[in-house]
């Protein structure tokens, strides 16, 4: 049925119309570290214990994502964190950018 269409007793309905892009305000943010040939495998680990909180686990899981793959997402969320963590990974000298969430 489309927005104002007539039911079959005559009446007319209004059908909520979605704005074409509204899905893209839906998908959140990500943050993607990239490897680099400089930083040693050991400070990844480090900065995203420091930064994002993580276990040395968890920090040594990615890291080796961005080594073997060459990225890893780390964190995502809304444009302002996102952007506040890529401006934290680039004072800490590592490679990141963000992008949305496919």
């Amino acid at each position: 049925m489309r927005a104002h269409e007539a039911t079959p007793g005559g009446t007319a309905v209004a059908e909520p119309t979605v704005a074409e892009g509204a899905s893209d305000l839906d998908r959140p943010w990500m943050t993607v570290v990239w490897d680099d040939p400089v930083n040693l495998m050991r400070y990844v680990t480090f900065v995203f214990q420091k930064i994002f909180g993580y276990s040395e686990d968890r920090a040594n899981e990615l890291m080796m994502q961005v080594h073997t793959k060459g990225r890893a997402v780390v964190s995502s969320g809304g444009r302002d964190k996102v952007e506040s963590d890529v401006r934290k990974l680039h004072a800490a000298g590592l490679w990141a950018t963000m992008q949305r969430d496919c």
